[in-house]
């Protein structure tokens, strides 16, 4: 059960970066109104505040995170870019939750 929720809240936190990061991308690449750098800002917030959510070291959180944000990054990707993923994409995805699982959940010492 532990797992589903920290990788659940890892999900959010990736959504909140990559819809911060997206929509100044619109605005500064796609000619979007300015206005979308407001929730842009607030997307960011959110996506610090919820990196601090997590009862383990901030380094660990850091490095389990980004993989993850690969993950949701690649299906990003493909529901709103329109881009389908390729194998290669997929097994990139399945190395990198294989290494946040390890990151996360391995066994500690002390």
């Amino acid at each position: 059960m532990e797992f589903f929720k920290v990788f659940g809240l890892f999900v959010v936190t990736a959504v909140a970066e990559i819809l911060g990061c997206y929509l100044p991308y619109l605005w500064l690449r796609q000619g979007a109104s300015v206005w979308l750098l407001v929730p842009a800002a607030l997307s960011l917030i959110l996506f610090s505040w919820l990196l601090t959510l997590h009862p383990t070291a901030a380094g660990r959180v850091y490095a389990a995170y980004g993989g993850v944000y690969v993950s949701v990054a690649i299906v990003w990707l493909w529901l709103v870019d329109g881009i389908r993923p390729e194998v290669s994409d997929w097994v990139g995805v399945a190395v990198v939750l294989v290494g946040m699982s390890i990151l996360m959940f391995g066994p500690r010492s002390g």
